[in-house]
């Protein structure tokens, strides 16, 4: 059994990933953290081997340090964490001897889309992102977009423009267009509910352990063996 730790335990996110721990067999829930709970003393009292993190950027950086001081492995899902919070933990796993994950989507089907959004970046070089979420998502443009279009940038040398959108009904959503000569084609991927993510979080809860190293993007997990 893996124990695993959650912050941000009573969030929209936060709940989900509780009932998803608690649901697979291979994780055991050791600590469901919250405001008011002192995350330090939880995380070195208990020594999780997995501790998730679905609060705020900021927030998130600072208890990724935390995590990794405790010896414990990091699955990081905060809303606009960027690169460079993440190559600060990266040397902080490295010099722990830890791996973990920061994903910018826990989405399967997201991130099958920001793989195909790549592939037809070689063949199709005019293209635009846009994404849609609901009005209390905090960044903008979301990660999911800046991840796929720093994918897209491998092949393009460039990243395409973004369009946000933040609108009441929508939970998460992306459109990748693409243009050429006489036709057009359009990658959707469609979140409609928040369990969406829960197979993501939890392969990273599995898998995370097993990784010598903290790696950005679930792609890492999903495609370790070639596409």
């Amino acid at each position: 059994m893996i124990t695993v730790a959650v912050i941000g335990a009573l969030g929209s996110m936060g709940r989900y990933t509780v009932e998803a721990i608690r649901s697979d067999p291979a994780l055991e829930l050791v600590a469901a953290l919250d405001r008011g709970d002192d995350v330090k003393a939880a995380l070195m009292t208990l020594r999780p081997a997995v501790t998730v993190d679905f609060t705020a950027a900021g927030l998130g950086f600072e208890h990724g340090q935390l995590i990794l001081e405790a010896g414990s492995c990091p699955v990081i899902g905060t809303s606009g964490f960027d690169h460079a919070m993440f190559e600060q933990l990266r040397e902080l796993a490295a010099e722990r001897g830890l791996g973990g994950v920061v994903a910018p989507n826990f989405s399967v089907g997201a991130v099958l889309m920001m793989k195909m959004a790549q592939l037809c970046a070689k063949h199709l070089g005019a293209a635009e992102i846009i994404e849609l979420h609901h009005p209390q998502k905090k960044d903008a443009p979301s990660g999911t977009a800046k991840r796929t279009a720093e994918l897209m940038a491998t092949v393009l040398g460039s990243e395409p423009p973004i369009h946000s959108v933040r609108l009441p009904g929508y939970v998460a959503h992306q459109r990748v267009l693409f243009g050429g000569t006489g036709e057009s084609l359009t990658i959707v991927h469609d979140s409609i509910d928040r369990s969406c993510f829960m197979p993501g979080v939890t392969l990273a809860c599995r898998m995370a352990p097993q990784l010598d190293s903290l790696v950005f993007g679930l792609e890492h997990l999903l495609f370790q063996g070639g596409v």
